[in-house]
């Protein structure tokens, strides 16, 4: 399992990155709003000192003690005035505190309203033609008194530029372009990170789901990159094996079912072929005598006992996929219940011409079981019939009934074992399966109809025992099945 996965580590980096960036812009983008007007009034405080210092020699000569009565003298024909205006590039009207215009260099005036044309600020002197009209006051020198005022028009151009912001502001807007440029960079690559490792491989994994709807399961599901999806694909890759292994099965089970049919059809044909041919031998009157008579009716009972077995077993098995045979496990002596169970198929075996052992009815331990003695006797008649089935004359089938300790719990063993041809190595994983008929090495038409052992194994396992086998090919099998003592 995939505890740290590669998208979710790359995801939270990448909101993390994000969450960074976002709170910069937001935390710079405050301090700016902060400051805005700090550095608005910064900003017209440079724009004075710059009018200041360029007007200073103006200011000088007009607050030297007479400097304003000789300006008022020679007016606009002040020589030193007029040079000093020049050569700065800039305008000055001179105005005592009654509003009597005394100088002006660029146009005639008489007198001025000093509480409109009077701007001490930047801002309100910062006139709409490219202009700032900024009034000093003119302090005469010895006695330290305002006389007059001084209003400077000075061109913006001449005035270096104020720096609105200051360098740290600048640096900060700065960062905040890279800033953006930086989340942009972020969401580009979340954009194709998503394209790549999210909805492509979600593409991907439903072009294979449709795949495995429509029936095909070869193709193979996987991802190199060692994700969450690698993760997933894995998982799906495997669903994919399963559904495989199941389509296998069916396949299977459809083509064991057909067998069965065509196994079915056989044994039934057989025995019901010799019935009639003894009937109708019966009726000719070919037997003579009544011993011929009844010679012909014992070999009918035996093809017509075969056939109840074939029916009965088919039945069970209908019963058993619709879960509905029913066992019903009673407490019962041992003895009694397989003593008549073990008797009549010991007779069984004998007339088929093979050599049997079976327990006497003093041998079988008497125990208390829970057994449901319909149930059990037909699991033993289905293993007595499955070893003749291995056998021929001259083997030798043994039914053995004892009381074993297993895994600390007591329980009671029943075994039927055979000196018979044995199981393949081929057939032994499978014999339980249903219509399975171990054709492993065999060419004909096996007998049965392969559902006999796949029986027995529901019942014993209903009864809470289990059932296994020991068997060499060639030498013969040994079934056992177990029972819980009370």
């Amino acid at each position: 399992m995939i505890n740290n996965g590669y998208l979710s580590v790359w995801l939270k980096r990448w909101l993390a990155a994000s969450l960074l960036i976002l709170i910069g812009i937001a935390g710079i983008g405050v301090y700016l709003l902060a400051n805005s007007q700090d550095s608005r009034t910064r900003a017209g405080s440079l724009v004075i000192n710059q009018v200041r210092l360029k007007t200073n020699a103006v200011m000088l000569e007009l607050e030297k003690r007479g400097a304003l009565t000789e300006l008022r003298q020679s007016g606009k024909d002040s020589v030193m005035l007029q040079s000093k205006l020049e050569l700065l590039d800039i305008g000055l009207t001179v105005v005592l505190l009654d509003g009597t215009v005394i100088y002006s260099s660029e146009e005639e005036l008489s007198s001025l309203n000093l509480r409109t044309s009077l701007h001490y600020d930047l801002y309100a002197a910062n006139s709409s033609n490219g202009e700032y009209r900024i009034a000093f006051p003119v302090i005469e020198e010895e006695t330290n008194v305002q006389i007059a005022n001084a209003i400077f028009t000075v061109p913006k151009e001449v005035l270096a530029k104020p720096n609105v912001q200051s360098s740290r502001q600048t640096t900060l807007l700065i960062l905040i372009c890279i800033l953006f440029f930086v989340m942009l960079a972020l969401l580009i690559g979340l954009n194709r990170k998503l394209k790549r490792d999210a909805i492509a491989p979600i593409n991907d994994l439903k072009n294979h789901s449709e795949t495995m709807l429509k029936g095909y399961y070869e193709q193979k599901i996987e991802r190199l990159q060692a994700d969450e999806w690698g993760e997933l694909y894995v998982m799906l890759d495997q669903l994919r094996l399963e559904l495989q292994h199941l389509q296998l099965r069916k396949q299977e089970q459809e083509q064991a079912q057909k067998e069965l049919i065509t196994n079915i059809s056989h044994d039934l044909k057989t025995p019901l072929t010799t019935v009639k041919a003894y009937i109708e031998a019966i009726r000719a009157g070919i037997c003579p005598d009544l011993p011929a008579v009844m010679a012909y009716m014992e070999v009918m009972q035996t093809q017509a006992d075969t056939m109840a077995r074939l029916i009965d077993d088919l039945l069970l098995h209908a019963l058993k996929e619709l879960g509905q045979i029913s066992v019903v496990p009673v407490d019962s002596y041992s003895r009694a219940l397989l003593t008549g169970i073990i008797e009549p198929n010991a007779h069984y075996v004998r007339t088929a011409g093979i050599e049997v052992d079976a327990p006497l009815a003093e041998e079988i331990p008497d125990v208390l079981i829970l057994a449901d003695a319909v149930r059990i006797e037909q699991v033993i008649v289905n293993l007595v019939a499955n070893a003749l089935k291995h056998t021929s004359p001259g083997d030798r089938i043994t039914m053995r009934v004892e009381q074993a300790s297993i895994q600390g719990k007591e329980q009671l063993r029943i075994t039927v074992a055979d000196t018979g041809s044995g199981i393949s190595p081929q057939d032994m994983p499978f014999i339980f399966e249903r219509y399975y008929q171990g054709k492993a090495g065999q060419s004909e038409v096996s007998e049965g109809s392969g559902l006999g052992l796949s029986i027995c194994k529901h019942i014993v396992e209903a009864h809470g025992g289990y059932i296994d086998f020991q068997s060499a090919s060639g030498k013969g099998t040994a079934f056992s099945f177990t029972l819980p003592l009370v």
